[in-house]
Parts: structure tokens; C-alpha cells; sequence
């Protein structure tokens, strides 16, 4: 049985999957398994999956649904994990090969720690580097459900790493969240478990230029759902529940802002900063959009 299970889900990336398998093979650490989950796609995954059947034999598992979505890609996934730990990667990313090695070191001697994450690099859809992700400054790990909550934290997914315990004790991921279902799954299993950090970069996520500004409104309604689906669990009280809704509501002032919607992002911005006026970034955010929305400030 393999120490880690590597769930990979997979929908119409076929031109982007062989660098992620080959990033886990790659890995330093290599008592691994793939579990790949097709979600019934229609390009040519299956013919570029075929080598890798033949080359990795039983250390690979090839499996095959009706389109469901990614958390249900997932779900099949973890129904069909067995390893003691459980790691994520998207199809379209990559991890370094240090990726295992580094997240495995979160876990020992640790046995309150139930899931571990790292840091990332954002990579264009050329596999250049954009952007660093600097971690978290304050509540990096440890007991930090509420900060969860608030999204004073981030855990990347492609980056996560869990005991199959902590899946046994809470579930999976929650197939009615169209987004936000990873930081859903992450708080649940935070109230139950400490979450530990690597302070290294161990995985490359892809991102499309456009990705920060596409459906600004369907990711307000799956935040907004999170947000009431927790509200009143342990650290999850009203102060919590303003924070958590200021910083959403900044989020989309600033997808707004990207695409010079200026009325949708002032308005955001100014509902953010009445959400929670202490925080400095709502102001600043609030500021820079009202001057820009004035033609003072381009």
C-alpha cells in the first residue's frame, strides 16, 4: 500500500496533463499512487494517459466518469484513496519535486496535524513564473479555523496534503459549492485538526490572465454560501462573519476595477470598508477606486 495517494482530476487537459504526471514522478519522495479522475472529457485524454498506464503499471489508477464537476472528480478520488496521506493536484499544474519530500516533513512527530500546505508560484499558460505567493503573515499554522473563515489564510490546493483520517472523520468535498469547495473541506477539517505549513515553494499553479475577473457573481454567491453555511461554529461569530464578507466584497471590487466597471467596484469597495472600517486595505481599495471612478486617478 503506498504511504501517499495523489488525486488528480482531470476535464478536456490533455494538453496540460503530461507535465503534471511527470511532475509526480519526478518526485523525491516515490511511495506514491496516482489515482487520475477523467471527468468525462472529450479531447484526447485517454490516448495521452495510455503510456502512462503501461509505463507505471499498478502505480497508477485510471478512472472514468460522467461529468460531474471537480469535487465530485475528487469525491471519486478519496472514495478510492487507501494511502495513509492523501495529496491534491489539479491537472493543469505542476509540482516541483520536492512537492512530497517537504510536505511529509509537516506530519512528523505532529500527530495533532491532520493537513499541511506550502507555498506556490503562479505560472502563465507558458509555464512562466508570474508571481510568488509570500504566504501567510500572521496564523501561518496551527489551530486556525477562524482565520480559515475569514480568509485571512490561504491554502492552496495543489499544494495540500491530509491524513485520510481527517476524510473518514468530516467527508469530502461538498458538491453543492460550485466554488469555494476547498476552503470549505479545509475548514471543516481545521476545526478537528492543527494545519501545519511548509515554507517552501512546491508547486506551480496555471492561471489564465482573465481568471481573476470571470464570474464575479457566481463566485459571490458560492463565498456568500460559505460563509452563512459556517456561520455560528466554533470562531465563526458575527466579528468573523463581517471580516470574512469585507474581504469578499473588496475581492470583487477589484475584479470590477480589472474590468473598468467602475460603478460595481466602487460600490463593492464601499461595502467593504462599512463591513469592517479597521482595515486598512478596504480604505486604501475604497480610495483608489472612487479617485480612479472620478477620472483623478488612472
Amino acid at each position: 500500500m503506498p504511504k501517499v495517494d495523489v488525486i488528480i482530476p482531470t476535464y478536456n487537459t490533455a494538453k496540460y496533463l503530461p507535465i503534471a504526471l511527470e511532475s509526480v514522478i519526478a518526485q523525491t519522495f516515490e511511495d506514491w499512487r496516482i489515482l487520475l479522475i477523467d471527468d468525462g472529457s472529450t479531447d484526447d485524454t485517454a490516448s495521452v494517459v495510455a503510456p502512462y498506464l503501461t509505463q507505471l503499471g499498478d502505480k497508477i489508477r485510471y478512472i472514468r466518469q460522467a461529468n460531474s464537476g471537480v469535487s465530485a472528480a475528487r469525491n471519486n478520488g478519496l472514495r478510492n484513496a487507501s494511502a495513509e496521506f492523501i495529496a491534491l493536484l489539479d491537472a493543469d499544474d505542476v509540482w516541483l519535486p520536492c512537492r512530497l519530500s517537504e510536505s511529509l516533513k509537516c506530519f512528523e512527530g505532529r500527530p495533532k496535524v491532520g493537513l499541511a500546505y506550502g507555498l506556490i508560484s503562479r505560472i502563465d499558460a507558458d509555464g512562466a513564473v508570474i508571481d510568488t505567493f509570500a504566504g501567510n503573515k500572521k496564523h501561518a499554522e496551527g489551530c486556525v479555523a477562524r482565520y480559515i473563515y475569514m480568509r485571512r489564510i490561504q491554502l492552496p490546493t495543489s499544494s495540500m496534503t491530509f491524513r485520510k483520517e481527517c476524510v473518514d472523520k468530516v467527508g469530502g468535498f461538498d458538491e453543492s459549492l460550485r466554488q469555494t469547495e476547498d476552503r470549505d473541506l479545509w475548514l471543516r477539517m481545521a476545526f478537528h485538526y492543527e494545519v501545519a505549513f511548509a515554507p517552501t515553494v512546491i508547486s506551480l499553479y496555471r492561471t489564465a490572465g482573465e481568471s481573476l475577473t470571470t464570474d464575479t457573481n457566481g463566485m459571490l454567491r458560492a463565498q456568500l454560501q460559505f460563509i452563512e453555511k459556517h456561520y455560528g461554529s466554533p470562531g465563526c461569530g458575527i466579528v468573523a462573519r463581517r471580516v470574512a464578507l469585507s474581504y469578499i466584497y473588496r475581492q470583487r471590487a477589484e475584479a470590477f476595477g480589472i474590468r473598468k466597471q467602475m460603478w460595481g467596484a466602487v460600490k463593492s469597495s464601499l461595502r467593504a470598508l462599512a463591513l469592517n472600517p479597521l482595515d486598512i486595505s478596504n480604505a486604501r481599495t475604497a480610495g483608489s477606486l472612487l479617485l480612479r471612478s472620478a477620472g483623478i486617478y488612472r
